[in-house]
């Protein structure tokens, strides 16, 4: 059965191309949601703004960063078992940053049910740092991956 999943020549081409365009999907989410967060903690509760930046927010999560993130995973393990790559260091790296990259993803979705709740407590600041934390994390895998520094 697990020999069916093996990629080779086009194949694997295609699956690399899905997972580049799901993992590209998932950062403009990653990137962008934070974003909204900060123009959200400007809005007052309860305005049409604030219920406006409530849809968006879910909307985004669920429509494109959800099935971008499970995308990402399904292609990226599936080249990974396809290149038997389990025993390479930068893949152990590259998997570490990619799961801290899933827990910010969860937390971002925790953070939004407090907005749509009306409870969030934390400042605008906080969302701007958040912002970063996925900047820092694609550059780490993009090095890791191209370079394969060890």
């Amino acid at each position: 059965m697990l020999e069916n999943l093996l990629l080779e020549g086009d194949a694997y081409n295609w699956v690399k191309a899905l997972h580049v365009i799901s993992v590209i999907a998932w950062m403009a989410g990653l990137l962008y949601l934070p974003r909204l967060y900060v123009y959200h903690c400007q809005s007052q509760v309860g305005s049409n703004q604030s219920e406006t930046f409530k849809i968006m927010e879910r909307r985004l999560l669920r429509a494109i960063m959800n099935p971008a993130m499970i995308c990402t995973w399904i292609f990226g393990l599936w080249m990974m078992y396809s290149l038997d790559a389990w025993t390479e260091a930068w893949v152990h790296a590259k998997l570490t940053l990619v799961v801290l990259m899933t827990v910010f993803h969860m937390f971002l979705a925790k953070w939004r049910k407090t907005f749509e709740r009306d409870d969030n407590q934390k400042p605008e600041s906080f969302y701007r740092i958040s912002n970063e934390v996925p900047t820092v994390l694609m550059i780490a895998i993009v090095i890791i991956v191209i370079v394969k520094p060890f």
